[in-house]
């Protein structure tokens, strides 16, 4: 453990990330693995970001939202994968403090605008299907770019003030971190000095940006299948339901693995569990996005096809 001494303390400047296992043997098998779903991932959402912004068609907000939601997943997976990989090769697993805290401020910024954007997603949803009439006028370009920016805005505040708070936080050590990147829960385990700050403005975010936006989505689907289930056509129904269900089940996987990382900060110790949760918020849901929005959408399917074949 590398400790800086200073007249009446000592405190750490490096961390050590045990990562994903003790087992040099599996390396590089999980190293193959998560090289693997890194091109897979900036593949598949650089993919669908070509084909949103070279098909007319797909010149919509709701497209639009989705071309800014890939670029955030892209953001989010190269913040940690990177890194592993590199520990998986050195076997080096210390990261310096200021690399822990910008590992940090750029995952909280990311996770933070994904919350937003996905919750202005859902009010694009309820606009298009519950208020037809007016979505043009109510969602014109000038509103989305103004969403997007509010949505990095909120996210920079929130980021900024996490890791600020942090900062103020003394580590004397030890500095062994039981995770593969640099998370509040596991750092506020390691710190010498009072947390209590730290756990309230994690508590205020977590209601600002956890609750508020759930609640807003929730809102606006309540709004929505009440109108769907007013639509008398059974095609009408499924066709204004399946516009919606690549979008619930994207909230479902971030709500649900975001609900369970940051409720738990009164546990003592740091399980395996957290790995796991991380794996899915970094790497898989990233993977998934983009296949769950083109699985079930004909539009995207001939955009990616003309896009591949060049026709």
């Amino acid at each position: 453990m590398e400790l800086r001494v200073s007249e009446n303390d000592s405190f750490v400047t490096e961390f050590v990330l045990l990562g994903l296992t003790d087992f040099p043997a599996l390396q590089p098998m999980l190293f193959v693995i998560f090289l693997l779903a890194y091109v897979a991932t900036i593949g598949g959402n650089f993919s669908i970001l070509a084909a949103i912004l070279m098909e007319p068609k797909l010149h919509t907000p709701m497209y639009f939202f989705l071309g800014n939601l890939s670029l955030l997943d892209v953001g989010c997976i190269t913040v940690t994968v990177p890194a592993m990989l590199r520990q998986f090769l050195s076997n080096d697993r210390s990261i310096p403090y200021g690399a822990c805290l910008s590992q940090l401020f750029f995952i909280h910024l990311l996770a933070g605008a994904d919350c937003f954007l996905l919750t202005v997603m859902a009010y694009d949803r309820y606009l298009a299907i519950c208020q037809p009439l007016t979505y043009s006028t109510r969602m014109g370009p000038g509103i989305q770019k103004a969403s997007v920016g509010m949505s990095c805005v909120f996210s920079l505040t929130h980021s900024l003030t996490q890791t600020v708070a942090l900062s103020t936080l003394k580590f004397c050590g030890p500095n062994v971190i039981n995770h593969f990147y640099c998370d509040l829960p596991q750092l506020f385990q390691l710190s010498c000095s009072s947390i209590q700050l730290n756990e309230q403005l994690l508590f205020v975010a977590a209601a600002f940006m956890g609750v508020a936006p759930f609640v807003l989505i929730t809102v606006s689907y309540t709004h929505v299948v009440a109108e769907v289930l007013r639509i008398h056509s059974a095609e009408g129904r499924k066709k204004a339901f399946s516009t919606c269900s690549s979008h619930l089940t994207v909230v479902s996987i971030f709500y649900g693995t975001g609900v369970f990382n940051y409720m738990r900060l009164g546990s003592v110790e740091t399980s395996d569990k957290d790995k796991g949760i991380g794996i899915f918020n970094t790497v898989i849901s990233p993977m998934l996005n983009p296949l769950i929005y083109s699985l079930r959408n004909p539009d995207v399917h001939g955009a990616l096809r003309r896009l591949l074949t060049g026709k």
